[in-house]
């Protein structure tokens, strides 16, 4: 579980922003108290979910966009690229420092333990990267490199001590990554959390399609999917999955078959198969693509993230989709979901603690900001969105008189 994530000179974000799902202590305890659990080994408690509203181009995306990077480049700074390579990042452009070095920190919970990890990169080298772990009041650091110096833990981290002293670390390559490679027990398990995250930019995307596939080949699988789209109302009764003649021209391997009601002139009730692709809207398409992400995130308790989840869906499924992560009935693991959207008839619905909402904005400089409405002093707790659309909260587009 996600506890806070920090990014500073990355993209818009010139200064630090940090996205916090600790949730706030207000007076009214209660209030949508589903919405927060405590992992196990922590005091505070963490929301299940974090929505991010903005004007267009204020950084609502690039602020996933920031986790995204840091994950795929712990991932695979050790195995994609050498000596010399450029890394792929991308500093604040928009002031007089065009380089500089961009920091990525984040803080979670696994197994009753707490990570605390961060890198400062630039575009030719990691200038310093930390590793500490809590288990239960005091943090112990696991490594810290700056520049050509790293110190380290002589016990807790055995596999990384033989990475530095036979100097098989690149100056573009993250220390985590390289020792993961080497088996180290605590870079393994924060490598394996990086790699449970799921990231939604474009849930049509093949990727996601063969996840949909495989799981509905699947009784299991068919049965989850099943039962969302009854919830949903879609009309679909059933589904199957079709092998595709394989040719060079061929895309996919398989398709999917929806299987829906149709009556005859004499009112006779049938059935009759469909091409998910060829046949079925878009909204549907994407409802039901988007739930091979969900349902693997609900399963393993895992971080998923996603860009734009109200495009193509009506504001119901949208609700639904975040509720399936605030009730302990359908989320037992305590998965999280963070998402950006333009949709503020969510905000109608008392869906949100103030502590779930937070806002990007620009300044005159290009510089986006990331705060929480959590800041500011509220007489209600339902009802945000007609606040929100009249500039309350900020984060709107400031807009002329056509």
């Amino acid at each position: 579980m996600i506890i806070q994530f920090s990014v500073c000179n990355y993209k818009l974000f010139r200064e630090k922003a940090t996205l916090s799902m600790v949730a706030s202590d207000f007076k009214d305890h209660c209030f949508l108290s589903e919405n927060v659990f405590v992992p196990k080994g922590e005091k505070s408690p963490l929301v299940r979910s974090a929505v991010v509203y903005g004007a267009n181009a204020s950084g609502k995306s690039k602020l996933l966009e920031a986790l995204v990077f840091m994950r795929q480049y712990a991932i695979s700074s050790s195995k994609d690229g050498q000596k010399g390579d450029r890394i792929a990042v991308e500093p604040f452009r928009l002031g007089d420092q065009q380089e500089g070095f961009s920091e990525f920190e984040v803080l979670f919970v696994k197994n009753g333990i707490r990570y605390r990890y961060g890198f400062e990169v630039s575009s030719t080298k990691v200038n310093a990267e930390w590793l500490y772990i809590r288990s239960k009041s005091r943090e112990m650091e696991i490594f810290y490199r700056e520049g050509e110096h790293i110190s380290t833990h002589a016990r807790r981290f055995t596999k990384g001590n033989v990475v530095v002293k036979e100097g098989l670390l690149r100056d573009n390559a993250l220390l985590l990554s390289v020792a993961a490679q080497f088996n180290d027990a605590v870079c393994r398990e924060v490598l394996d959390w990086f790699q449970q995250i799921e990231i939604i930019r474009d849930v049509r995307s093949r990727q996601f399609r063969q996840n949909a596939i495989d799981k509905i080949k699947t009784n299991a699988g068919k049965s989850d999917f099943l039962h969302f789209l009854r919830k949903a109302d879609m009309g679909i009764s059933d589904m199957f999955v079709v092998p595709l003649e394989e040719g060079k021209h061929a895309r996919e391997s398989a398709e999917v078959m929806t299987v829906r009601k149709i009556y005859t002139e004499q009112g006779e009730e049938k059935k009759a198969a469909f091409s998910l692709n060829k046949d079925e809207s878009e909204g549907t398409k994407k409802y039901f693509y988007l739930l091979g992400p969900v349902v693997d995130a609900l399963n393993k308790g895992a971080v998923l993230l996603v860009d734009e989840l109200d495009a193509k869906l009506h504001p119901h499924l949208v609700t639904m989709v975040v509720n399936l992560f605030h009730y302990k009935e359908s989320n037992p693991n305590n998965a999280q979901l963070i998402f950006n959207t333009h949709s503020t008839h969510i905000l109608h619905k008392g869906l949100f603690r103030p502590d779930q909402v937070w806002f990007t904005e620009k300044n005159h400089r290009g510089e986006a900001r990331l705060y929480s409405l959590a800041e500011f002093k509220l007489t209600q707790v339902n009802d945000y969105a007609d606040r929100y659309l009249q500039g309350k909260f900020g984060a709107i587009p400031c807009l002329t008189d056509l």
